[in-house]
Protein backbone atom coordinates (compact mmCIF):
# COMPACT_ATOMS: atom_id res chain seq x y z
CA UNK A 1 0.00 0.00 0.00
CA UNK A 2 1.44 3.35 -1.03
CA UNK A 3 1.83 6.43 1.15
CA UNK A 4 -1.50 7.98 0.13
CA UNK A 5 -3.36 4.78 1.00
CA UNK A 6 -1.56 4.55 4.32
CA UNK A 7 -2.48 8.14 5.18
CA UNK A 8 -6.14 7.54 4.37
CA UNK A 9 -6.30 4.32 6.35
CA UNK A 10 -4.67 5.98 9.37
CA UNK A 11 -7.08 8.91 9.07
CA UNK A 12 -10.14 6.66 9.19
CA UNK A 13 -8.64 4.59 12.00
CA UNK A 14 -8.32 7.79 14.02
CA UNK A 15 -12.06 8.27 13.53
CA UNK A 16 -12.73 4.76 14.82
CA UNK A 17 -13.30 3.21 11.37
CA UNK A 18 -11.05 0.15 11.18
CA UNK A 19 -10.54 -0.93 7.58
CA UNK A 20 -8.34 -3.97 7.21
CA UNK A 21 -5.50 -3.94 4.72
CA UNK A 22 -7.00 -6.76 2.64
CA UNK A 23 -10.26 -4.92 2.05
CA UNK A 24 -8.45 -1.68 1.26
CA UNK A 25 -6.16 -3.43 -1.22
CA UNK A 26 -9.11 -5.11 -2.96
CA UNK A 27 -10.82 -1.77 -3.43
CA UNK A 28 -7.56 -0.24 -4.62
CA UNK A 29 -7.00 -2.92 -7.26
CA UNK A 30 -10.45 -2.33 -8.72
CA UNK A 31 -9.90 1.41 -8.68
CA UNK A 32 -6.57 1.15 -10.53
CA UNK A 33 -8.27 -0.68 -13.37
CA UNK A 34 -11.17 1.78 -13.54
CA UNK A 35 -9.09 4.93 -13.23
CA UNK A 36 -7.35 4.16 -16.52
CA UNK A 37 -10.36 5.81 -18.18
CA UNK A 38 -9.61 9.19 -16.55
CA UNK A 39 -7.42 11.49 -18.61
CA UNK A 40 -5.22 14.27 -17.24
CA UNK A 41 -7.77 17.13 -17.59
CA UNK A 42 -10.34 15.02 -15.74
CA UNK A 43 -7.86 14.22 -12.96
CA UNK A 44 -6.83 17.86 -12.60
CA UNK A 45 -10.45 19.01 -12.51
CA UNK A 46 -11.33 16.38 -9.92
CA UNK A 47 -8.39 17.36 -7.70
CA UNK A 48 -9.27 21.06 -7.89
CA UNK A 49 -12.95 20.36 -7.21
CA UNK A 50 -12.17 18.24 -4.16
CA UNK A 51 -9.94 20.94 -2.74
CA UNK A 52 -12.35 23.80 -3.42
CA UNK A 53 -15.55 22.06 -2.33
CA UNK A 54 -13.93 20.70 0.85
CA UNK A 55 -13.64 24.26 2.08
CA UNK A 56 -17.45 24.49 2.05
CA UNK A 57 -18.69 20.98 2.79
CA UNK A 58 -16.00 18.38 3.46
CA UNK A 59 -18.35 15.59 4.51
CA UNK A 60 -20.66 16.18 1.54
CA UNK A 61 -17.69 15.96 -0.82
CA UNK A 62 -16.44 12.70 0.71
CA UNK A 63 -19.94 11.19 0.63
CA UNK A 64 -20.83 12.32 -2.91
CA UNK A 65 -17.57 11.18 -4.49
CA UNK A 66 -17.60 7.92 -2.54
CA UNK A 67 -21.22 7.27 -3.54
CA UNK A 68 -20.44 7.94 -7.19
CA UNK A 69 -17.57 5.46 -7.03
CA UNK A 70 -19.62 2.85 -5.17
CA UNK A 71 -22.50 3.14 -7.65
CA UNK A 72 -20.17 2.90 -10.63
CA UNK A 73 -20.94 6.41 -11.87
CA UNK A 74 -17.34 7.57 -11.53
CA UNK A 75 -14.13 5.49 -11.77
CA UNK A 76 -12.22 6.64 -8.70
CA UNK A 77 -8.42 6.87 -8.78
CA UNK A 78 -6.64 4.41 -6.44
CA UNK A 79 -5.89 7.09 -3.87
CA UNK A 80 -9.61 7.84 -3.48
CA UNK A 81 -10.99 4.30 -3.66
CA UNK A 82 -11.42 4.10 0.12
CA UNK A 83 -14.11 6.77 -0.13
CA UNK A 84 -16.48 4.16 -1.58
CA UNK A 85 -16.01 1.76 1.33
CA UNK A 86 -19.36 1.25 3.17
CA UNK A 87 -17.88 2.34 6.52
CA UNK A 88 -16.63 5.57 5.00
CA UNK A 89 -19.97 6.19 3.30
CA UNK A 90 -21.87 5.69 6.55
CA UNK A 91 -19.53 7.96 8.52
CA UNK A 92 -19.44 10.73 5.93
CA UNK A 93 -23.20 10.47 5.40
CA UNK A 94 -23.85 10.83 9.12
CA UNK A 95 -21.54 13.82 9.44
CA UNK A 96 -23.12 15.32 6.33
CA UNK A 97 -26.50 15.29 8.09
CA UNK A 98 -25.04 16.81 11.27
CA UNK A 99 -23.31 19.57 9.33
CA UNK A 100 -26.42 20.26 7.23
CA UNK A 101 -28.39 21.31 10.32
CA UNK A 102 -25.50 22.90 12.23
CA UNK A 103 -24.79 25.11 9.23
CA UNK A 104 -28.32 26.55 9.33
CA UNK A 105 -28.04 28.01 12.87
CA UNK A 106 -26.70 31.59 13.03
CA UNK A 107 -23.35 31.91 14.87
CA UNK A 108 -23.22 28.15 15.42
CA UNK A 109 -22.29 27.93 11.75
CA UNK A 110 -19.35 30.30 12.27
CA UNK A 111 -18.15 28.36 15.30
CA UNK A 112 -18.51 25.09 13.36
CA UNK A 113 -16.47 26.51 10.48
CA UNK A 114 -13.77 27.83 12.83
CA UNK A 115 -13.34 24.40 14.44
CA UNK A 116 -13.37 22.63 11.09
CA UNK A 117 -10.74 24.95 9.65
CA UNK A 118 -8.24 22.53 11.18
CA UNK A 119 -9.91 19.63 9.38
CA UNK A 120 -11.12 20.90 6.01
CA UNK A 121 -7.89 22.43 4.72
CA UNK A 122 -5.60 19.40 5.33
CA UNK A 123 -8.41 17.07 4.21
CA UNK A 124 -8.83 19.06 1.00
CA UNK A 125 -5.09 18.81 0.37
CA UNK A 126 -5.08 15.06 1.10
CA UNK A 127 -8.06 14.38 -1.18
CA UNK A 128 -6.55 16.40 -4.01
CA UNK A 129 -3.23 14.57 -3.64
CA UNK A 130 -5.08 11.24 -3.59
CA UNK A 131 -6.33 11.86 -7.12
CA UNK A 132 -2.81 11.21 -8.46
CA UNK A 133 -1.46 8.92 -5.73
CA UNK A 134 2.11 7.95 -4.92
CA UNK A 135 2.69 6.54 -8.41
CA UNK A 136 2.89 10.14 -9.59
CA UNK A 137 4.51 11.79 -6.59
CA UNK A 138 5.26 15.15 -8.23
CA UNK A 139 1.69 15.65 -9.42
CA UNK A 140 0.32 14.42 -6.09
CA UNK A 141 2.42 16.97 -4.22
CA UNK A 142 1.41 19.76 -6.60
CA UNK A 143 -2.25 18.76 -6.35
CA UNK A 144 -2.04 18.66 -2.56
CA UNK A 145 -0.59 22.17 -2.41
CA UNK A 146 -3.19 23.56 -4.82
CA UNK A 147 -6.02 21.62 -3.18
CA UNK A 148 -5.12 22.88 0.28
CA UNK A 149 -4.91 26.45 -1.00
CA UNK A 150 -8.29 26.17 -2.75
CA UNK A 151 -9.84 24.68 0.37
CA UNK A 152 -8.47 27.51 2.52
CA UNK A 153 -9.74 30.12 0.05
CA UNK A 154 -13.22 28.60 -0.06
CA UNK A 155 -13.31 28.32 3.73
CA UNK A 156 -12.25 31.94 4.21
CA UNK A 157 -14.90 33.08 1.73
CA UNK A 158 -17.57 31.04 3.47
CA UNK A 159 -16.63 32.31 6.95
CA UNK A 160 -16.52 35.92 5.74
CA UNK A 161 -19.93 35.88 4.05
CA UNK A 162 -21.48 34.03 7.00
CA UNK A 163 -20.05 36.55 9.44
CA UNK A 164 -21.65 39.34 7.42
CA UNK A 165 -24.98 37.50 7.26
CA UNK A 166 -24.97 36.79 11.00
CA UNK A 167 -25.01 40.51 11.77
CA UNK A 168 -28.60 40.56 10.51
CA UNK A 169 -31.25 39.75 13.15
CA UNK A 170 -33.29 37.56 10.78
CA UNK A 171 -32.10 33.99 10.03
CA UNK A 172 -33.35 33.81 6.44
CA UNK A 173 -30.22 35.21 4.81
CA UNK A 174 -28.20 32.62 6.70
CA UNK A 175 -30.48 29.80 5.56
CA UNK A 176 -30.34 30.96 1.95
CA UNK A 177 -26.55 31.12 2.01
CA UNK A 178 -26.34 27.66 3.53
CA UNK A 179 -28.69 26.15 0.96
CA UNK A 180 -26.76 27.91 -1.81
CA UNK A 181 -23.54 26.32 -0.53
CA UNK A 182 -25.21 22.89 -0.42
CA UNK A 183 -26.21 23.23 -4.06
CA UNK A 184 -22.86 24.71 -5.05
CA UNK A 185 -20.96 21.67 -3.79
CA UNK A 186 -23.18 19.31 -5.77
CA UNK A 187 -22.78 21.43 -8.93
CA UNK A 188 -18.99 21.69 -8.50
CA UNK A 189 -18.56 17.92 -8.12
CA UNK A 190 -20.88 17.19 -11.04
CA UNK A 191 -19.28 19.77 -13.32
CA UNK A 192 -15.73 18.61 -12.51
CA UNK A 193 -16.55 14.97 -13.20
CA UNK A 194 -18.70 15.52 -16.30
CA UNK A 195 -17.30 18.67 -17.93
CA UNK A 196 -13.71 19.30 -16.71
CA UNK A 197 -13.00 22.21 -19.05
CA UNK A 198 -16.20 24.04 -18.11
CA UNK A 199 -15.32 23.45 -14.48
CA UNK A 200 -11.96 25.15 -15.05
CA UNK A 201 -13.76 28.28 -16.29
CA UNK A 202 -16.23 28.13 -13.40
CA UNK A 203 -13.38 27.77 -10.91
CA UNK A 204 -11.70 30.90 -12.28
CA UNK A 205 -14.96 32.83 -11.83
CA UNK A 206 -15.44 31.50 -8.29
CA UNK A 207 -11.90 32.47 -7.34
CA UNK A 208 -12.43 35.99 -8.67
CA UNK A 209 -15.68 36.30 -6.68
CA UNK A 210 -13.92 34.98 -3.57
CA UNK A 211 -11.16 37.58 -3.83
CA UNK A 212 -13.77 40.32 -4.23
CA UNK A 213 -15.83 39.14 -1.26
CA UNK A 214 -12.77 38.78 0.95
CA UNK A 215 -11.68 42.32 0.09
CA UNK A 216 -15.12 43.81 0.73
CA UNK A 217 -16.19 41.83 3.79
CA UNK A 218 -12.93 41.00 5.57
CA UNK A 219 -13.85 43.21 8.54
CA UNK A 220 -16.70 40.81 9.38
CA UNK A 221 -14.33 37.86 9.41
CA UNK A 222 -11.96 39.71 11.73
CA UNK A 223 -14.86 40.44 14.09
CA UNK A 224 -15.77 36.74 14.28
CA UNK A 225 -12.15 35.71 14.83
CA UNK A 226 -11.79 38.25 17.63
CA UNK A 227 -14.98 37.02 19.28
CA UNK A 228 -13.90 33.39 19.09
CA UNK A 229 -10.43 34.26 20.38
CA UNK A 230 -11.90 36.16 23.34
CA UNK A 231 -14.23 33.26 24.10
CA UNK A 232 -11.45 30.70 24.05
CA UNK A 233 -9.01 32.83 26.03
CA UNK A 234 -11.43 34.04 28.73
CA UNK A 235 -10.69 32.43 32.13
CA UNK A 236 -13.31 30.20 33.64
CA UNK A 237 -15.32 31.73 36.44
CA UNK A 238 -14.81 30.26 39.86
CA UNK A 239 -18.07 29.44 41.63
Amino acid sequence: MDAIWLSLVQWWHALGLHIDAGTAQTVADGARQASAHLDMPALMALAAALGWASGFRLYAVVFLVGLMGWAGWLPLPPGLALLQHPAVLWASGFMLCVEFFADKVPWLDSAWDAVHAFIRVPAGALLAAGVFGADNGAMALAAGLVGGSLSATALATKMTTRAAANTSPEPFSNWLLSLFEDGLVVIVVWLATQHPLLFGLALAVMLAVSVLLLALLFKFLRAVLRRLSALLSSPAKVV
